[in-house]
């Protein structure tokens, strides 16, 4: 059951393409196991259709709009949605051709055959990090890889930071992520994320500005981390 989604502010911009490219790609993830998320997804694109048909969007009258826009947002019944639609956004991803692993539909112009064959730079004997893309002066997005019962040493965030929990489970100090669970973090955030002892833990993350370790060793580890981010 996934607890944590993308709030209702992402999921508008996401909904009205307005969203940055590498935060687009994370909530198409998440849509792929989230069904509540695609049914608001509809529910936004529906009112969206129905306001700009029939309001002049004057930017005079734009702040007036989008008030509307969100009172009548908590008012919509999800029975007015296509649900054949809805099922539309999340790709079938299975596939037998792939590892054990199945790697969800909108990564696989990143990872063509599955996790293992990414050039992964290993941080620690249980933590490693592949990048798959970089935007230019803007964010990261990356995946992380950890050994099932170890922690990623704690950190900071020096800006915004998206998670996508692909594989497994992990915990921290404000709850327990599993699959299809999508956290959001940003500078005010400090945690040392642990993952569950059954399996490995695999994230998809986006960074619009690198994170900095606060261990008396692991601080030796932030030129590095600084030096592979776009923004730096």
């Amino acid at each position: 059951m996934i607890n944590y989604h993308p709030s209702i502010e992402i999921l508008t911009d996401y909904a009205a393409g307005s969203l940055p490219l590498a935060h687009s790609l994370c909530v198409s993830t998440h849509l792929e196991h989230c069904s509540e998320c695609q049914q608001q997804i509809r529910k936004l694109e529906l009112l969206g259709s129905q306001f700009f048909e029939q309001t002049n969007t004057d930017n005079q009258c734009f702040g007036d709009l989008k008030d509307s826009f969100f009172a009548n947002l908590s008012e919509q019944s999800a029975t007015a949605l296509d649900n054949d639609a809805a099922h539309a956004i999340a790709p079938n991803t299975t596939d037998s051709s792939w590892d054990d692993y199945k790697v969800p539909s909108s990564l696989r112009q990143f990872i063509t055959k599955g996790y293992d064959e990414l050039t992964w730079m290993r941080l620690s004997p249980s933590f490693k990090i592949a990048t798959l893309y970089n935007q230019e002066g803007g964010a990261q997005v990356a995946l992380t890889r950890i050994k099932a019962g170890a922690h990623m040493p704690t950190h900071t965030h020096t800006g915004d930071e998206i998670t996508l929990v692909l594989e497994g489970a992990f915990s921290d100090e404000s709850g327990v992520y599993r699959q299809g669970d999508f956290i959001s973090r940003d500078a005010s955030h400090k945690h040392k994320p642990m993952v569950t002892k059954d399996a490995e833990c695999i994230c998809l993350t986006v960074l619009d500005a690198p994170i900095e370790f606060t261990g008396w060793l692991t601080r030796l580890l932030n030129p590095l981390i600084r030096r592979y981010h776009p923004q730096t």
